[in-house]
């Protein structure tokens, strides 16, 4: 058990029999009234969004997590396979639990978070940021670069980055895997 002065972003609570991940929180105070404390929580184990208030100081049930490296393998049917890269257990997990499929390269290393109490695993992390090459992207016009204009581009997990202009074929890029964005081109 903790309280709400123990939230945090990225704490997943039990309410209702269901987990949540807390996506952001925050404290309301008022001149007259106790403050609150609200969060935006996001199912861990479903896909809804919530928002909950409770009164500063009031008890909230945090999950014990623990975060494991594993090592993608391959995709079937079934879901995304991982195998643990200490124990060489091997792992399924649906499409739903993994927080960016759309970037995983066979043999990348992600995080899994293991539920400390019943040892399932509740999400795959991809990094924060990877490095993929370009497989496919339209020539940029030569001294177009005042603006910042942005072109499509494929990369080698078959997702589709928005990058400059200046950027080619076969080039690495680093992308941010929570939103999606170029961030940078590599240097090899």
């Amino acid at each position: 058990m903790a309280s709400t002065s123990d939230m945090r972003t990225g704490l997943i609570l039990k309410i209702d029999g269901s987990l949540y991940t807390v996506i952001e929180f925050g404290q309301n105070k008022t001149a007259r009234a106790a403050a609150k404390v609200w969060a935006k929580l996001k199912g861990v184990d479903n896909s809804r969004t919530i928002e909950q208030t409770w009164n500063s100081g009031e008890t909230i049930y945090p999950v014990r997590v623990e975060k494991k490296p594993y090592q993608f393998l391959y995709k079937d049917d079934t879901g995304y396979t991982f195998m643990d890269t200490t124990t060489y257990e091997q792992i399924s997990v649906p499409a739903e639990m993994v927080d960016a499929p759309q970037f995983l390269k066979d043999g990348q290393e992600v995080s899994v978070l293991i539920n400390g109490e019943t040892d399932q695993p509740m999400g795959v992390e991809l990094p924060d940021k990877i490095v993929v090459m370009v497989t496919y992207s339209e020539p940029g016009v030569r001294g177009d670069t005042a603006t910042r204009t942005l072109k499509p581009a494929t990369v080698e997990t078959g997702a589709t980055v928005n990058v400059p202009l200046f950027v080619n074929e076969g080039e690495l890029i680093r992308v941010n895997t929570k939103t999606g964005e170029y961030v940078e081109r590599v240097k090899e």
